[in-house]
């Protein structure tokens, strides 16, 4: 028979089966949704998901305890990015990490409900992702890229590196608000600079490969690539181009550099650690038309003096004095 004792233990332990299944059901599993706007091999697609899982392991949140995380991506086909972000909405995602304005715009035409979290977005309010910088409104928000008074210093930055150039082209992608509004800079300081400036599309690789080409049949020519996810997947191609070309060319991100000759930009890997904090911030009950959208707090230089020997350039020792990083 079972002892008194024994059974008022039974009956204690039964007790509190109900307060940790409620515990338990406190401590379920969240769901984020990570749509990048690469391929899976990429080589930055590893850096951008390790900063971004860095940052909330930080804040508590751990892959395979308390959160899930489902990643897609998408190599800058619109197609895919349609069907990555019906599929992230329907799983259900408590929260959408997405990668571009490409990106962006596919999960919004997918959702109004599901909380977006965006980066490398140069223009969300001209791109229609939000109402204003400081109020967001709706259900995204996230981080910027850059503001486009800073695309002239590419410009700036080419003719003082190689100051014979005279014609630049400009890589840059219509399909984005960005596209217009970095050139329109850019234009604003060419005559200054006596600069005679020639738009390149990013449609596709073919467009890329017979406008630089034909462009490069002229004298005295650089090459300038504006931020967008079209540069970034088309960044091989571009760099090979310039090599062949022996165009000098300026980049808007630090990954270009590692055969292209010299970039200025924001830190590409920081806002995926700063949009772990928006994510942890919404999941804890946070709103996204709450939550300002932020700009880069952070700009580096780099330059690759091995693309500069190759190209037969000398760069100035005023650029290198303020260079972040020197590649030799």
């Amino acid at each position: 028979m079972m002892k008194r004792r024994d059974f008022i233990t039974l009956l204690g332990g039964a007790a509190a089966w109900p307060l940790a299944a409620r515990a338990q059901q406190r401590e379920r599993v969240r769901r984020i949704g990570v749509l990048m706007n690469l391929a899976e091999d990429d080589s930055e697609t590893p850096i951008r998901l390790a900063a971004f899982v860095r940052g909330l392991q930080e804040l508590g949140w751990t892959d395979g305890r308390n959160v899930r995380i489902d990643t897609r991506w998408g190599a800058g086909d619109v197609e895919l990015f349609r069907k990555h972000a019906a599929e992230l909405v329907a799983l259900p995602s408590d929260v959408i990490l997405a990668t571009g304005s490409p990106v962006v715009r596919a999960l919004q035409q997918a959702t109004g409900s599901v909380p977006i979290v965006f980066t490398q977005v140069p223009d969300p309010v001209s791109d229609g992702f939000v109402e204003t910088l400081a109020r967001p409104g709706g259900n995204t928000t996230g981080f910027t890229t850059f503001e486009y008074g800073m695309s002239a210093k590419w410009l700036e930055l080419l003719k003082e590196i190689a100051p014979r150039v005279t014609r630049a082209a400009i890589l840059r992608d219509l399909g984005i608000a960005a596209g217009s509004g970095q050139l329109g800079a850019i234009q604003a300081v060419a005559p200054s600079l006596g600069m005679e400036l020639s738009p390149v599309g990013l449609r596709d690789a073919g467009e890329v490969e017979r406008a630089v080409t034909a462009f490069a049949r002229g004298s005295n020519g650089g090459l300038i690539v504006t931020g967008s996810t079209a540069a970034v997947v088309h960044r091989e191609l571009i760099i090979m181009l310039a090599a062949r070309h022996r165009l000098p060319a300026v980049y808007p991100f630090r990954y270009y550099v590692s055969g292209g000759l010299i970039s200025y930009g924001p830190d590409s890997i920081d806002p995926y650690r700063r949009a772990a904090l928006y994510v942890d911030r919404i999941l804890k009950g946070e709103k996204p038309a709450d939550l300002p959208v932020q700009a880069p707090t952070k700009y580096e230089l780099v330059v690759n003096l091995k693309t500069a020997k190759a190209l037969g350039l000398e760069i100035p020792t005023t650029v290198l004095a303020r260079a972040d990083e020197v590649i030799e």
